[in-house]
């Protein structure tokens, strides 16, 4: 079984007292409500031995004279002794408890029931987003996108069923349940044990389809957690699935997966098709015992014929809180597996944490000092190893090296994404770790390789809901990187709806709109991550003007694979395994004649360059080759 679907096929037990504890914890802000639901299902539960019993008042009362005399006698002072006038009595009675009151009680449970699950839904999802934010980048490294929204939906899901219909019905059917019992036994107990002899038959069936499934919903999670996952990777890759003609072999491969699930459920349907019945079944049987004991009883007048009606309607109540116990089972194990998997989440640690009392700077400069920074995302290998570098105030400091030598590791450890295994980073003097990370993070302005843009206009992917930013400010901003005329050429201008990840934008324009939103929010710090590798060269040279008035008075830390683009940083550092092994400027390494000049043929060798002013001094020139 493939591991992103492992924790689905866990069911566990189908009642754990920890986990249910901790569930119902969060009724407590809503206890008034479910006092009151658990009152109203108490008094249903009562009055469903009240219909019987009036059945059976009415009948030995006036319709059959042997029975008269064994009618309670506390009835006999609220009966009236003419039979129409007393029938007439029953009937009212028997009309507010069967239609009025139940009806109040039954909308009343439901009804509180399904808002106070609604409000727990409300409040765990809350917050389960609220501790997704505070969970490292390395959480989101090991576990896949789908996996955190199937606990964000469907198992949040589950729980309301468990709030909503599971646990206040549990209480109900078993009041109900206590109550026939109770007053079958007090009419004829004798009679009512008869009755109850088909309760362990009953168990039997009903163990046989817990148990059935138990097995077809587990593979009805899997099968779903299959469809989800596949549908996201399929959908998300539907460029590359057309291009290379795999239509017809996805969509056999998606059919297998559906047909998975379609069996599964085809199975739970037939275990639910023979239990019903059978239980069913079992109560007619409870009905033949008490039709032929009872009408044995009446012939030899130990039993009114009242008492053996009742005893028929009781039956039929009796088995109908069985059946439901049965369903609210499969409720209750769900509910079990989904609140594991919640509270799993819930109880990861975020390993980057605030200090206890943080420290504040109150002028910022912008120096950034790594002291002998090593840090690895496994513990057995670093990824960056004895790190040391300073960036002044106002200094523009480049990062280059191969694919894989840790450039963008030493952002996510400036910026806390994650925490290094030694050394540290300071910022203006201060250790990164005793500034809380809102605080930190606020002096940074972050332009990505792939851009993240959300659902929204224009206008509040520039702003990104900071307060403060005015509209002159946007537009500014978007002025400045040179995005204003395309801006305006919209039909709504910065109120121009934007898609999902920006998909009605090129990628020009998504990265030119990440360069906006970073000059907008004016950080003290600057980091480009390879942030014109997506961009053409005609958008380069239009961005270009625009990234060196952004510079201007800031610290920068660039990161890039285009070596055109960090010609004039104040220094360069060179990294290749982990390590630094190089620091210049442009023209000091290429005097060097090492790991960066090679770096510079390689980008340049299918293009006729001037040879450097600083490598012609070095005796060496770079190789002119035919464009």
């Amino acid at each position: 079984m493939p591991d992103g679907f492992h924790e689905e096929e866990i069911l566990g037990k189908a009642y754990d007292g920890r986990l249910m504890r901790r569930l119902l914890g969060y009724l407590r802000p809503y206890k008034a409500v479910v006092f009151f639901a658990l009152a109203a299902i108490f008094l249903f539960g009562l009055l469903q031995v009240v219909p019987p019993y009036l059945m059976m008042v009415e009948i030995d009362r006036y319709l059959d004279p042997a029975g008269r005399g064994r009618v309670p006698a506390f009835f006999l002072h609220f009966l009236s002794p003419h039979p129409l006038t007393g029938i007439l009595q029953i009937a009212l009675v028997f009309f507010i408890p069967t239609v009025v009151i139940t009806f109040v009680l039954q909308f009343a449970q439901s009804y509180a029931m399904q808002l106070v699950g609604q409000k727990v839904m409300y409040d765990i999802r809350n917050q389960i987003f609220s501790h997704l934010q505070q969970l490292p980048m390395s959480y989101y490294d090991r576990n896949p996108v789908g996996r955190m929204v199937t606990r964000v939906t469907t198992d949040v899901d589950v729980l309301n069923d468990l709030f909503a219909s599971g646990v206040v019905a549990i209480f109900g059917d078993f009041f109900t349940l206590v109550a026939i019992t109770g007053i079958m036994l007090a009419i004829n107990w004798k009679l009512a044990l008869m009755t109850f002899s088909v309760l362990p038959l009953i168990v039997l069936v009903t163990m046989a389809f817990r148990r059935a499934v138990r097995e077809s919903y587990r593979r009805i999670r899997i099968a779903i957690a299959r469809i989800n996952a596949y549908l996201q990777e399929h959908i998300t890759g539907m460029t590359v699935l057309q291009l290379f003609n795999r239509e017809a072999a996805s969509y056999e491969e998606f059919e297998q997966i559906n047909r998975a699930h379609l069996d599964a459920y085809k199975d739970s349907i037939l275990a639910y098709g023979l239990f019903y019945p059978a239980v069913e079944f079992l109560g007619v049987l409870a009905i033949a015992i008490i039709l032929y004991r009872g009408g044995v009883e009446a012939l030899s007048g130990t039993l009114t014929i009242g008492a053996a009606v009742a005893f028929i309607q009781y039956s039929q109540r009796f088995f109908r809180p069985i059946q439901d116990l049965s369903d609210k089972y499969n409720i209750l194990q769900s509910a079990m597996a989904s609140s594991e998997r919640i509270f799993k989440l819930l109880d990861t640690s975020a390993v980057v944490h605030d200090p206890a009392a943080p420290r504040t700077i109150e002028k910022l400069r912008g120096r950034v000092e790594f002291r002998s920074v090593g840090f690895g995302y496994q513990a057995d290998h670093r990824v960056v190893e004895d790190i040391s570098f300073t960036i002044e105030p106002g200094e523009t400091v480049a990062v280059v090296g191969h694919t894989g030598a840790g450039k963008t590791t030493l952002t996510s450890l400036l910026l806390r994404f994650y925490e290094p295994q030694e050394g540290e980073l300071l910022l203006d003097g201060v250790p990164i770790r005793e500034l809380s990370r809102s605080d930190l993070r606020r002096n940074f302005g972050l332009v990505l390789q792939d851009p993240f843009i959300f659902s929204g206009t224009i206008a509040s992917n520039i702003r990104m809901g900071t307060p403060g930013i005015s509209d002159e400010q946007v537009r500014e901003a978007a002025r400045r990187v040179n995005l204003l005329p395309f801006i305006e050429a919209l039909p709504h201008g910065f109120d121009e709806p934007v898609k999902e990840r920006g998909a009605t934008l090129s990628v020009g324009q998504r990265q030119l709109l990440s360069f906006a939103r970073a000059l907008a929010h004016d950080p003290s710090i600057l980091i480009l991550d390879e942030a014109t590798s997506s961009v053409d060269t005609q958008t380069e040279i239009l961005i270009r003007e625009g990234l060196r008035t952004l510079m201007e008075n800031r610290t920068s830390l660039v990161i890039a694979h285009r070596l055109s683009t960090i010609q004039n940083a104040s220094k360069i550092i060179v990294m290749h395994k982990g390590r630094i092994r190089e620091v210049g400027t442009h023209q000091e390494l290429l005097a060097r004649q090492g790991i960066y000049f090679k770096l510079y043929q390689l980008q340049y060798k299918d293009q006729e360059l001037p040879v450097t002013e600083a490598a012609s001094r070095a005796g060496n020139s770079m190789p002119e080759l035919a464009s």
